[in-house]
Order: C-alpha cells, then structure tokens, then sequence
C-alpha cells in the first residue's frame, strides 16, 4: 500500500469510529467528518480543486442543509403540534375507521415538509398515534400502520430520506420524475399496506 492509501485507510476507520461513538463522547458526526477532510487535504491524500470539482455534492449539501433547518423551525414553532390539533378537531366525530384512516393519509403526505424521516417521527409519530387511539382505533393496529408509513414516505421526495440525495445527486434522475414515480409509488404502497395488510392483520387478530 502507498502513503496515500494507509492514511485513507486509517482516516476511514477514525470516520467510522467517530460516528460509532462520537455521541458518547461528545463528537458530532458532522464534526467526524470535517476532521477527516481536513486530515485528507493536509496530507495531500485530497487536493482542493479535486472536493471543488463534485458540484453535485456541494449542490446536494446546500439545499438539503436548508431543508433541514427548515423542518427543525418547522419543529420549534409548533407546527407538528398545531396539525395534531387540527386533525384531532375534524376527526372527532366520525368514525374510527373514517378517522384513522384520515390521520393516516395526513400523516404519509406531510413528509414533503420534511428532510429527515427521524425528523417527522420525532415531530408527529406520537401526536398522531394519540389521537388515533383517543379515535377508538386499536392500539396496535395504529402503532403498526404510522410506524409501516414512517418508512414508506421516504419515496415520495429526493429529499425525504437520507439516501435520497446520494442517489439524487448521482444526476441519473431528474427531480421531475423523482417525484412523479414517488407519488404513484405512495399509492402503490398505502394500497397495498392498507388493503391487503389490513385483511391479514384482521386475521391475526390485530384488530
């Protein structure tokens, strides 16, 4: 191996450490990683003008930096609240079936608000799961779907997921389609999930 390689190498295991057990140590991840450019670019391994040339990656950092912060000043000024509020007053007096079912569809869409999956399950997983509850809806049947659809949603967007923009930023899909097929496949999904998973967990007795 060269220079070059073993410093690669050593930097790699560092970054993998420092995500490991950067949390208990009081390291960000973000802090890991800047650390081990840096340490790349002082020891040649990387030269500037070759971190410069990835114009998709730097496109992808901007933009999903702003989504993220936008879904935290989502998060802060209560809009994940003021939602479960609203949906608890329209759903109130209909059916649990109707009402869930609602909460659920409202639940799924309003990750196009979001950057982060962790972020809209911190947000809204346990409001909405009370509300359904506080509906009638079988307990486990609703902790089932809103954790089944806390994964789904991740298709709808190129942002939705924190894979999406490294495959979005391989420039092989435009954002147009990215979308496009992320909405079919949401129908696609809550179909399926709802129809035929809901005849299955009636079987086992779910609900």
């Amino acid at each position: 191996m060269s220079r070059e390689e073993r410093i690669l190498v050593g930097v790699f295991v560092g970054l993998l450490a420092g995500w490991s057990f950067g949390a208990s140590l009081g390291i960000e991840s973000t802090a890991s990683a800047l650390a081990s450019l840096g340490v790349l670019l002082l020891t040649g391994v990387l030269r500037w003008d070759q971190v410069a040339r990835e114009r998709e990656a730097w496109s992808t950092f901007v933009w999903f930096s702003v989504l993220i912060m936008l879904a935290t000043e989502l998060g802060e000024f209560g809009v994940p609240r003021w939602l479960g509020e609203t949906f608890t007053g329209a759903v109130g007096s209909v059916s649990w079936g109707v009402g869930f079912l609602a909460l659920s569809l409202a639940y799924f869409y309003s990750h196009y608000f979001f950057a982060s999956n962790t972020a809209h399950i911190s947000a809204m997983y346990a409001p909405f799961l009370a509300v359904a509850i506080a509906l009638g809806t079988p307990p486990l049947l609703a902790a089932f779907v809103l954790a089944f659809f806390s994964n789904l949603f991740g298709c709808l967007t190129h942002y939705g997921a924190a894979v999406a923009p490294i495959f979005y930023g391989a420039g092989f899909v435009p954002v147009g389609t990215w979308w496009t097929i992320g909405g079919l496949l949401s129908v696609v999904n809550i179909t399926i999930w709802l129809v035929v998973g809901g005849i299955w967990w009636k079987l086992l007795g779910i609900w």
